[in-house]
């Protein structure tokens, strides 16, 4: 395990999905897909974590990379915080 945790962002077409890329892998499975948050409550631990936070819609894990949905009218920047605080309490 990485004594640290990069995460880069990156916007995609949809103004209400995320990318975001960090150096740790996120998922055994070649890909995780959770459509709304009670799949995720029932999903992996990192996708139970994800999912605690608020504004979260929907999730998609795969190797090193997310693909998080927002719920409307919640901004990046709060999510993207809140996000990197819990990936790093979970992997460090």
């Amino acid at each position: 395990m990485s004594e640290y945790i990069t995460i880069n962002t990156e916007q995609t077409d949809d103004p209400d999905v995320l990318r975001i890329e960090t150096n740790q892998q996120l998922t055994i499975d070649p890909i995780e897909v959770y459509p709304d948050m009670t799949s995720g409550e029932e999903g992996s631990p990192l996708a139970q974590t994800l999912f605690a936070i608020d504004g979260i819609k929907a999730l998609t894990l795969k190797d090193k990379t997310m693909l998080v949905t927002r719920e409307p009218g919640i901004e990046w920047f709060v999510l993207i915080n809140e996000i990197s605080a819990a990936l790093k309490d979970f992997f460090l």
